[in-house]
């Protein structure tokens, strides 16, 4: 009886130890952007598919005039496709579910006629688990406290574990490709060293042959 009593307050202790690193862990990101009054500062990320991302962002002025500057946003996918775009706006938010792999890109400018100087922007980039709404899973599914906190972890873990297998998919994609490379630099070795002996023999053949018709031989 006093073991499996030790053996539960160890298991307790495990469970509070990894509820309290669950909580301190960074599930957001958040990121200040100088724009200049000219040209465009981008944000990207390296997503895998099926991953919800949601971000929020606003303008901060950095001269505090009573004009506050307007910008334009526009996020792609590694493909190129436009998941959103918007003008003239000093604050906003975007949500969407990946379904290419590779780097999303967030592109920031001042935008509008007057442009009233240097500005700021806070973005707040959260993926994956970060970007679950928690509070309706609690309502939805009647769950809190330790409970809850139980659910956070067994989603970090599952994110951790899913982006494990991309990773371990991504190093054996770019293995397969570094040994495609090293097969057709060995093979472009191979046909050069063949190009230069076959060059060398036919220079040798031509200078013996006009050496004899010089008769120098």
């Amino acid at each position: 009886m006093e073991r499996k009593n030790a053996t539960r307050c160890v298991v307790l202790t495990a469970l509070i130890w990894l509820l309290c690193a669950c909580n301190q862990w960074p599930f957001a990101q958040a990121i200040w952007l100088n724009l200049p009054s000219s040209g465009t500062k981008c944000v990207s990320e390296e997503i895998q598919n099926n991953v919800v991302v949601l971000a929020d962002y606003y303008v901060v002025s950095e001269n505090h005039s009573s004009q506050e500057p307007t910008i334009a946003v526009k996020v792609t996918s590694p493909f190129g496709n436009n998941l959103h775009h918007k003008e003239n706006v000093t604050h906003g938010q975007f949500a969407f579910t990946t379904h290419e792999a590779g780097n999303y890109l967030a592109c920031f400018w001042l935008d509008g006629d007057k442009k009233v100087g240097d500005a700021s922007v806070n973005l707040e980039w959260r993926t994956g688990i970060a970007a679950k709404d928690w509070e309706s899973v609690a309502r939805k599914e009647k769950i809190e406290g330790v409970e809850l906190e139980l659910r956070k972890l067994e989603g970090a873990v599952e994110a951790i574990h899913e982006n494990l297998l991309y990773l371990k998919t991504r190093e054996a994609e770019m293995r397969t490709v570094s040994e495609n490379t090293n097969t057709r630099v060995a093979l472009f070795s191979i046909m050069s060293l063949g190009v230069c002996i076959t060059v060398s023999i036919l220079q040798l053949l031509y200078l013996k042959r006009y050496f004899q018709k010089k008769k120098l031989i």
